[in-house]
Protein backbone atom coordinates (compact mmCIF):
# COMPACT_ATOMS: atom_id res chain seq x y z
CA UNK A 1 0.00 0.00 0.00
CA UNK A 2 2.80 2.40 0.89
CA UNK A 3 4.57 1.63 -2.38
CA UNK A 4 1.46 2.55 -4.32
CA UNK A 5 1.07 5.82 -2.45
CA UNK A 6 4.73 6.60 -2.94
CA UNK A 7 4.53 5.74 -6.66
CA UNK A 8 1.40 7.89 -7.04
CA UNK A 9 3.14 10.77 -5.27
CA UNK A 10 6.21 10.49 -7.49
CA UNK A 11 4.03 10.34 -10.61
CA UNK A 12 2.03 13.41 -9.55
CA UNK A 13 5.23 15.28 -8.77
CA UNK A 14 6.68 14.37 -12.16
CA UNK A 15 3.52 15.44 -14.00
CA UNK A 16 3.39 18.68 -12.01
CA UNK A 17 6.99 19.38 -13.00
CA UNK A 18 6.17 18.81 -16.66
CA UNK A 19 3.23 21.22 -16.47
CA UNK A 20 5.37 23.85 -14.75
CA UNK A 21 8.13 23.42 -17.34
CA UNK A 22 5.65 23.67 -20.22
CA UNK A 23 4.10 26.82 -18.81
CA UNK A 24 7.57 28.36 -18.34
CA UNK A 25 8.44 27.57 -21.97
CA UNK A 26 5.12 29.02 -23.13
CA UNK A 27 5.70 32.21 -21.10
CA UNK A 28 9.15 32.55 -22.65
CA UNK A 29 7.70 32.05 -26.14
CA UNK A 30 4.98 34.64 -25.53
CA UNK A 31 7.54 37.14 -24.25
CA UNK A 32 9.88 36.59 -27.20
CA UNK A 33 7.14 37.02 -29.79
CA UNK A 34 5.72 40.09 -28.03
CA UNK A 35 9.19 41.68 -27.87
CA UNK A 36 9.74 41.01 -31.60
CA UNK A 37 6.67 42.99 -32.72
CA UNK A 38 8.17 46.52 -32.52
CA UNK A 39 10.99 45.43 -34.85
CA UNK A 40 8.44 44.23 -37.42
CA UNK A 41 6.70 47.58 -37.91
CA UNK A 42 7.85 50.76 -39.66
CA UNK A 43 10.10 53.08 -37.64
CA UNK A 44 8.41 55.71 -35.50
CA UNK A 45 5.14 53.78 -35.44
CA UNK A 46 3.33 53.36 -32.13
CA UNK A 47 2.46 49.72 -31.43
CA UNK A 48 -0.29 48.64 -29.09
CA UNK A 49 -0.30 44.94 -28.18
CA UNK A 50 -3.86 43.62 -27.88
CA UNK A 51 -3.26 40.02 -26.87
CA UNK A 52 -0.79 37.17 -27.10
CA UNK A 53 -1.58 33.48 -27.00
CA UNK A 54 -1.06 30.07 -28.51
CA UNK A 55 -0.99 30.02 -32.31
CA UNK A 56 -2.91 27.68 -34.58
CA UNK A 57 0.14 25.52 -35.38
CA UNK A 58 2.01 23.42 -32.81
CA UNK A 59 4.85 25.29 -31.08
CA UNK A 60 3.59 28.68 -32.27
CA UNK A 61 2.49 31.93 -30.64
CA UNK A 62 0.23 34.61 -32.09
CA UNK A 63 0.41 38.26 -31.05
CA UNK A 64 -2.39 40.59 -32.12
CA UNK A 65 -1.50 44.28 -32.22
CA UNK A 66 -2.70 47.62 -33.57
CA UNK A 67 -0.82 50.17 -35.65
CA UNK A 68 -2.86 53.37 -35.69
CA UNK A 69 -6.37 51.96 -36.16
CA UNK A 70 -5.33 48.92 -38.21
CA UNK A 71 -5.28 45.48 -36.56
CA UNK A 72 -2.35 43.20 -37.39
CA UNK A 73 -0.85 39.96 -36.13
CA UNK A 74 2.51 38.23 -35.83
CA UNK A 75 2.83 34.46 -35.76
CA UNK A 76 6.06 33.16 -34.23
CA UNK A 77 7.21 29.55 -34.69
CA UNK A 78 9.47 27.89 -32.14
CA UNK A 79 11.39 24.64 -31.82
CA UNK A 80 10.32 22.19 -29.11
CA UNK A 81 11.79 24.64 -26.60
CA UNK A 82 11.73 28.42 -26.83
CA UNK A 83 14.12 29.03 -29.74
CA UNK A 84 12.51 31.29 -32.35
CA UNK A 85 12.53 29.58 -35.77
CA UNK A 86 10.25 31.77 -37.86
CA UNK A 87 8.07 34.88 -37.88
CA UNK A 88 5.20 35.72 -40.19
CA UNK A 89 2.88 38.70 -40.08
CA UNK A 90 -0.30 39.50 -41.93
CA UNK A 91 1.92 41.42 -44.40
CA UNK A 92 5.05 39.28 -44.82
CA UNK A 93 7.14 36.32 -43.72
CA UNK A 94 10.62 37.06 -42.45
CA UNK A 95 13.44 35.59 -44.50
CA UNK A 96 16.10 33.53 -42.77
CA UNK A 97 18.53 36.46 -42.88
CA UNK A 98 15.94 38.87 -41.43
CA UNK A 99 15.15 36.35 -38.69
CA UNK A 100 18.85 36.02 -37.91
CA UNK A 101 19.23 39.80 -37.64
CA UNK A 102 16.12 40.06 -35.46
CA UNK A 103 17.44 37.42 -33.08
CA UNK A 104 21.07 38.55 -33.08
CA UNK A 105 20.74 42.31 -32.95
CA UNK A 106 17.29 43.16 -31.64
CA UNK A 107 15.83 40.61 -29.24
CA UNK A 108 18.82 40.83 -26.90
CA UNK A 109 19.00 44.64 -27.04
CA UNK A 110 17.74 47.04 -24.35
CA UNK A 111 15.05 48.27 -26.77
CA UNK A 112 13.50 44.81 -26.90
CA UNK A 113 13.78 44.35 -23.13
CA UNK A 114 11.54 47.37 -22.50
CA UNK A 115 8.14 45.92 -21.57
CA UNK A 116 6.29 48.77 -23.32
CA UNK A 117 7.64 49.85 -26.69
CA UNK A 118 8.27 53.58 -26.84
CA UNK A 119 5.70 55.60 -28.72
CA UNK A 120 7.02 58.42 -30.95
Amino acid sequence: MRRRLLAAGVLLGFLGGLVACESAVQRQRLDTCRRAVPALVPDETAVRILRAGTGSAPDSVRVDYVLGNQPHFALCRFNAGAVLEGVATDRKTLSESSLYLLKRYYLDSPDAQDPKPKAP
